[in-house]
C-alpha cells in the first residue's frame, strides 16, 4: 500500500446518554489499538473522541481530579421513554454537537468510518454519533463494533444506523474489513495471537494522554453469572514481562505518563505463571509510575508476596472483586472467593503498606432478588476488614447466565428495550427507582 492510494479511516469514540457518567479511567482501548494497527499498515488514521475532556473549547475545572481521572462536560437531554419514571436527570456526556461538526469538517473526508460502543444502554449515544457522522460525511461507510455491538448485535444492526456492525474483537478482522470498503489491501505484519508483536495503541491520537490503559492479558478463566468478559473475548492470551515493562518504558519516557490504569479482567489469576513474573519486571524497571485497578483484581492471588510487589511497583488504586460476603449468593455468582479468604487478602495488603483509601472491595448491588440485608451484612464485613466498600450497581448483560433470572425480576422488558438495563435505575428490584434505598446503604458505608 502506498501513501498516494493509503485509505483514510476515521475513528470515532462516541457520546455516553445516561442519568451519570464519570472519567475514571474510561478509555476506547480496542478503537485506538485498531488505529495502531491501521497505522501500521499503511492507513492514514484519524480520531475523534466525542467524550473529549481536554477539548480546548471545554471549560477547563477549576480543580484537576488526581489520577488522570475528571468529569465529563454533561448536557440535559429529554429522559428516554421507557425510563421515564425515574426520578433523575438524563445527559448527553461529551462535547457540543457543534464541536463535533468542526471537527469532522477540518478533517479529510474518510474512506471508511469505524465507532466503537460502550454500555449497551448507551446505544442512543451511539445513534447519535453516527447520525451527526452522516449528515458531515453521508457517502461514508459506517461500521460499528464494541461492547453494545457484541452484545445486542442485532438491535444494534435494527437502529444504530451503522452501514455494517461487527461482533468480537476485531484485529484479526480489521485488514480485511478495511479491503473490503476501500479496495486497499495489506499482508498481515503479524500473527493475531502473538500480542507482543501488535504496536501499541495510538493514545498520541488523543488530544491529552491523561494515563495509560494497560493490557498484559486477553480473556479471563473464570465464568462469572454477571460478567460479560467472555463473551466479549474468548482468547487467553498473555504478554512477555519484558513487552509490559518495555511499553511503560515508552509511554512515561516519550511521554511523561505517571498513571496506569491496568485494563486485565484477571491479572492475578495465575500468580506464579503471570503476575509474578510481570510484577517483578515493573519493578526492575524503576519508574515513577501509579498504577489503578478499575477492573479489580482477584482476592485469591494476593499473597504477601505480590502485595508487597505491588506495593513496591507504585499500585495506588487496589480493587477487589469480592461482590458480596454471603455465602449462598457467592455460590450462584462466581465462586471466586470466601469471606474469609478476602478477609486474609485485606490483612495481607495493609501488612504490605497499603491503606484504607487504596483499597477498596466490590460489592454488587441491584442483584435479582438481593435482599438489602445482604448487601448491609457485606458493607460491614468489608468495614470490619479494614478496606473501604465500594458499590457497583449491577447491569443486566444478556447472554450472561444470570441473564435470565435478571428478566424475569426486572420491572422492565429486558429483551426488548437495552436501555432498561442501565445499572442507575435499579433494574432488577421490583420497586420503583428511590434515593432513600441509595442513601440508606451510602449512610452504613459512612458511619463507624
Amino acid at each position: 500500500m502506498t501513501k498516494t492510494d493509503a485509505p483514510h479511516i476515521l475513528l470515532i469514540n462516541p457520546w455516553i446518554h445516561d442519568f451519570a457518567a464519570y472519567d475514571a479511567w474510561a478509555s476506547p482501548l480496542g478503537l485506538l489499538t485498531l488505529a495502531g494497527i491501521l497505522r501500521e499498515h499503511g492507513c492514514r488514521v484519524s480520531y475523534v473522541d466525542c467524550l473529549d475532556r481536554f477539548h480546548p473549547r471545554a471549560p477547563r475545572p477549576a480543580r484537576e481530579a488526581p489520577f488522570g481521572c475528571g468529569p465529563f462536560l454533561k448536557t440535559r437531554l429529554p429522559k428516554p421513554a421507557p425510563l421515564r419514571d425515574v426520578p433523575r436527570h438524563f445527559s448527553r456526556y461529551g462535547i457540543d454537537p457543534g464541536w463535533l461538526r468542526e471537527d469532522l469538517r477540518t478533517r479529510p473526508a474518510p474512506d471508511l468510518v469505524l465507532v466503537t460502543s460502550g454500555m449497551t444502554y448507551w446505544y442512543t449515544g451511539v445513534q447519535e454519533t453516527i447520525g451527526l457522522i452522516r449528515e458531515i460525511h453521508p457517502n461514508a461507510p459506517v461500521v460499528l463494533g464494541g461492547v453494545y455491538a457484541t452484545l445486542c448485535t442485532a438491535h444494534a444492526r435494527r437502529v444504530s444506523g451503522a452501514d455494517e456492525v461487527i461482533a468480537g474483537q476485531a484485529e484479526e478482522s480489521i485488514l480485511g474489513l478495511v479491503a473490503r470498503y476501500t479496495g486497499c489491501r495489506a499482508a498481515p505484519r503479524h500473527a493475531p495471537d502473538d500480542i507482543d508483536a501488535y504496536p501499541y495503541p495510538a493514545l498520541e491520537l488523543q488530544r491529552r494522554i491523561a494515563f495509560l490503559p494497560l493490557l498484559t492479558r486477553r480473556g479471563c478463566p473464570f465464568a462469572c453469572a454477571y460478567c460479560a468478559a467472555n463473551l466479549m473475548d474468548s482468547r487467553r492470551l498473555r504478554r512477555s514481562p519484558a513487552a509490559v515493562a518495555a511499553e511503560l518504558r515508552y509511554w512515561h519516557r516519550r511521554h511523561g505518563l505517571a498513571d496506569v490504569a491496568l485494563y486485565d479482567d484477571a491479572f492475578l489469576s495465575d500468580v506464579p505463571g503471570h503476575a509474578l513474573p510481570v510484577l517483578e519486571a515493573i519493578v526492575r524497571a524503576d519508574l515513577p509510575l501509579r498504577f489503578h485497578t478499575p477492573n479489580a483484581v482477584h482476592v485469591r492471588g494476593i499473597t504477601p508476596e505480590t502485595a508487597g510487589l505491588m506495593f513496591r511497583a507504585g499500585f495506588r488504586t487496589l480493587r477487589l472483586g469480592l461482590e458480596t460476603t454471603d455465602r449462598a449468593q457467592h455460590r450462584q455468582l462466581d465462586r471466586k472467593v470466601t469471606a474469609a479468604e478476602f478477609a486474609a487478602a485485606a490483612r495481607t495488603l495493609i501488612q504490605a503498606g497499603f491503606n484504607r483509601d487504596q483499597v477498596g472491595a466490590y460489592l454488587l448491588v441491584g442483584l435479582p432478588g438481593q435482599p438489602a440485608a445482604e448487601v448491609l451484612r457485606s458493607i460491614a464485613a468489608v468495614k470490619q476488614a479494614g478496606v473501604r466498600p465500594l458499590l457497583a450497581y449491577y447491569s443486566p448483560i444478556p447472554g450472561t447466565s444470570l441473564w435470565p433470572q435478571a428478566v424475569a425480576a426486572s420491572r422492565y422488558d429486558l429483551t426488548a428495550e437495552p436501555l432498561c438495563a442501565n445499572n442507575s435505575v435499579f433494574p432488577c428490584r421490583r420497586e420503583a427507582f428511590s434515593w432513600t434505598w441509595i442513601a440508606e446503604l451510602k449512610r452504613h458505608i459512612a458511619s463507624g
